[in-house]
């Protein structure tokens, strides 16, 4: 008999430490070579470790949420042969879902950047709130209701998709959400529970921090009239006819991309990064779209690259896409660093008005709010004015006062509210 000491790999470049995320085995457990040992995170991806052999475990190195070196003894296993004290070959992270080439290998990725780049914005409580559908009948299909019967939800509570109706990716959302304390009926009361801040959630909690400290945040909201907008959106969606399946549905967010592109190129401070070590500011010519996505894990950043060259419908099947690969934790590295603005919605839970947070290194955030319906006064098309139904939604910015004047912020909002209001110019060349 004798004993190996599977010591933590090179798991990347620049990468000295990484914190434990998960243990798959405990002392005593006997694994099997290739069988999975940790879960570790780094500042580039959670990486999974195999043991490089079968034996019994003697030791571990520490708990969930403690940070160990590269290099430093991960586990401790005793084997049928002699006894050895080696270090574990570099490890292979590969990026997206396991091929079973490697000793580690990524399960989720985190983003990218020259510092770690903070969450922006996004409430999101432990407790579950529940998803006020109001008087109206939630729409859903017979199957979802038959599955949310039997897993005991009250489909009232789940958030449904974009265009109302619950679905069953919304329910496997419900649940991953309130995983670990169960799903419970309005007004049950749950027990006190501890939970350690590991992970993607420390990540966010350490980079959101980073960004409070370090930038001079100011926020500037202007309502906007989005009447016209919806309209045009309704009959670009009705107009795909055969074209639907290479033509997604439309929902506000490419149109406010689209405007956001075209009012950029005007305003070069705002879509730009900010090395505050080196007192430099990069304004950059592409707009690289960081897009904020709730997901099971975590708030995640993924990037709409070069978004100022894509029409309406390739920016709609980009954001399904990337919200897609973030959700289930397939997304790339490269797919989640690079940002150089970024949009942050909360949907139909938007609120009147937010005040997100940068995502540094970045010097600008746009947050659009829920469009509520409201009298205005309009004109009548006969010099006066008469009152009439309008959507309005409010659209927030938070700039780096360091780098963005409040003048300079203000004048975005009200350039981006013209073509918001006017929303022929965003279809045009």
């Amino acid at each position: 008999m004798g004993t190996f000491t599977f010591r933590l790999p090179d798991i990347g470049e620049g990468i000295a430490e990484a914190e434990i995320v998960a243990w798959h085995v405990k002392v005593g457990d006997v694994v099997a070579e290739d069988g999975r040992v940790a879960d570790l995170m780094t500042d580039k991806a959670t990486v999974e470790m195999e043991s490089p052999v079968g034996g019994k475990i003697i030791s571990v190195a520490g708990e969930v949420g403690d940070v160990i070196a590269i290099g430093s003894p991960l586990v401790v296993i005793e084997t049928e042969g002699d006894e050895a004290e080696v270090a574990a070959p570099a490890a292979e992270v590969l990026s997206g879902p396991s091929t079973g080439s490697g000793r580690a290998e990524v399960v989720e990725a985190a983003p990218i950047e020259e510092e770690p780049a903070p969450a922006p914005l996004m409430v999101q409580s432990e407790e579950r709130i529940p998803f006020d559908h109001g008087p109206m009948k939630v729409l859903a299909s017979p199957a979802v209701r038959a599955r949310a019967e039997a897993l005991g939800i009250d489909l009232g509570q789940v958030k449904p998709s974009e265009e109302g109706r619950v679905r069953h990716a919304d329910l496997d959302q419900f649940l991953a959400y309130n995983a670990g304390g169960g799903y419970r009926p309005a007004g049950a009361a749950r027990k006190d529970e501890t939970v350690k801040v590991i992970g993607l959630r420390r990540r966010i909690a350490e980079n959101m921090a980073a960004a409070k400290r370090h930038i001079p945040h100011f926020t500037y909201v202007e309502e906007c009239d989005v009447t016209a907008l919806e309209e045009m959106r309704a009959q670009l969606n009705e107009a795909r006819g055969s074209q639907s399946a290479i033509r997604p549905k439309l929902t506000m967010l490419p149109l406010l991309i689209t405007a956001i592109c075209k009012t950029l190129p005007d305003f070069p401070m705002l879509n730009a990064r900010y090395d505050d070590e080196a007192g430099v500011v990069t304004r950059h010519g592409a707009v690289h779209l960081g897009m904020a996505t709730q997901t099971p894990g975590g708030l995640m950043v993924p990037v709409i690259r070069d978004a100022q060259g894509r029409n309406l419908w390739q920016l709609a099947s980009e954001i399904a896409r990337l919200a897609d690969a973030a959700r289930s934790g397939t997304a790339t590295s490269g797919e989640l660093s690079g940002s150089t603005i970024t949009v942050t919605s909360l949907g139909a839970l938007g609120g009147v008005a937010t005040t997100p947070v940068i995502n540094r290194p970045e010097v600008a955030i746009i947050g659009p709010n829920r469009i509520v319906e409201r009298p205005m006064f309009v004109p009548d098309g006969m010099g006066g004015e008469r009152v009439a139904k309008r959507k309005l939604m409010n659209v927030s910015i938070s700039c780096d006062h360091r780098v963005v004047d409040g003048w300079d912020a203000a004048s975005f909002i009200q350039a981006l509210k013209r073509l918001i209001e006017t929303p022929v110019l965003l279809l045009a060349d």
